[in-house]
């Protein structure tokens, strides 16, 4: 389903509790994309969703989208980069919903494309902050709230560039192989505290960020449809709902996977 048409349902207000219903969840990146299409489904699973972004006018649409259809959701600006920002936005979750069961960790930026030789250090440094900084320092200040409370789950967003080579995006590449790592990591850490941590893994994905990157390069478009299994660009509802699936108990034995969503193209 395309996000544009998963807008339209919640327009309507056709929201169905369920598999998350009282929980609260966390969404970083929530504006747009993978990140919205979460915080949707997040929703639409009774849960109460607190939406983390720097853009601030799609930020506030996406909690407009929830609350229209009867849900409860809440905005707050935050440079996951930055572990000040990061530490007052997991304080916020507390102070107004008492709690933090989920948190869908999925800020992140793509940079500028470049060979290894050519990607600056400028380039490097902001995708590594970005992407890699954003999601340890995320879990830094969730996981205490979680220890606390005795239990809680982490997904974070990997991407099938993390798991392989892909020429001409080595700071992205290696920025979300150093996620996969993370994660396992602080999977193992935690196991036994009663948190669960993984990661999604992307291929392309239709998001407003990949429809920039491809704008009027159709080539480098039906060149991936031809190299992946199933003949197409994925949508971010069908990431959204792996996301959803890996928080609810039906995942309860699931923590330290690396959950990849790209249509068979790793395989």
């Amino acid at each position: 389903m395309h996000w544009k048409l998963l807008e339209v349902i919640f327009d309507k207000g056709i929201l169905m509790k369920g598999s998350l219903e009282s929980k609260i969840a966390l969404v970083t990146g929530g504006a747009s994309g993978i990140g919205r299409a979460t915080a949707l489904a997040f929703a639409r699973e009774g849960a109460k969703v607190v939406i983390a972004d720097i853009q601030v006018e799609g930020g506030q649409k996406t909690v407009s989208l929830i609350e229209a259809a009867g849900g409860k959701a809440l905005f707050v600006t935050c440079d996951v980069s930055k572990a000040a920002e990061v530490e007052t936005l997991i304080a916020k979750c507390v102070e107004v919903y008492g709690r933090l069961d989920c948190a869908f960790n999925n800020a992140g930026i793509l940079g500028e494309m470049g060979t290894t030789v050519d990607c600056t250090e400028e380039n490097f440094d902001r995708i590594m902050n970005g992407n890699l900084k954003s999601i340890w320092l995320c879990m830094k200040y969730e996981i205490p709230q979680m220890l606390k409370q005795g239990r809680g789950v982490i997904v974070n967003a990997g991407s099938n560039a993390g798991m392989r080579g892909v020429p001409e995006l080595p700071a992205y590449s290696a920025s979300k192989g150093g996620v996969v790592i993370l994660t396992r990591t602080a999977a193992l850490e935690y196991a036994k505290s009663g948190i669960r941590i993984n990661a999604v893994n992307p291929g392309l994905i239709l998001t407003p960020m990949v429809q920039r990157q491809i704008a009027g390069n159709s080539e480098a478009v039906d060149a991936f449809i031809a190299e992946s299994p199933n003949g197409r660009i994925g949508e971010p509802e069908e990431v959204a709902e792996v996301v959803v699936w890996l928080c609810t108990d039906a995942a309860s034995l699931v923590t330290g996977h690396l959950m990849a969503v790209d249509g068979g193209l790793l395989a």
